[in-house]
């Protein structure tokens, strides 16, 4: 199964991973399942940590650089993906989540979150 994860969870898999819930761990560690990430949580690192946000510290280039060599593999942003927002109902008004909710679904993706308002978006989205 291809995993989209989100970007806190992404950010703790990477620099924290005590901080992962137990079930988003054990996703990403099955050899079953192929962890991806989306050029949206990248970017969404860049803005905040430009705004100084306490919670987003990390350096995109390195964050990148470091799931690519830990076998996560990346997404980008499309049209298509800013097309389906549009027909998404307005559950969450977060951007990025979002946009990696548009992602899982045209890419046929199980979007893996830690934000419980995802859950009633079309589409897998586990909600960790």
């Amino acid at each position: 199964m291809r995993l989209l994860l989100d970007t806190h969870l992404l950010l703790w898999a990477a620099a924290a991973p005590e901080r992962l819930p137990v079930a988003a761990a054990e996703l990403i560690e099955d050899a079953g399942n192929v962890p991806v990430f989306s050029a949206a949580s990248l970017w969404e690192v860049a803005i905040k940590a430009g705004l100084g946000r306490a919670d987003f510290t990390a350096d995109a280039g390195v964050l990148r650089r470091g799931l690519i060599e830990n076998g996560y593999e990346e997404l980008p942003v499309s049209a298509a993906h800013a097309c389906a927002v549009a027909a998404l109902p307005l559950l969450h008004g977060d951007p990025f989540d979002r946009m990696l909710v548009a992602q899982a679904l045209v890419e046929g993706l199980t979007l893996v979150t830690a934000v419980p308002a995802l859950r009633g978006y079309p589409g897998a989205v586990r909600v960790v």
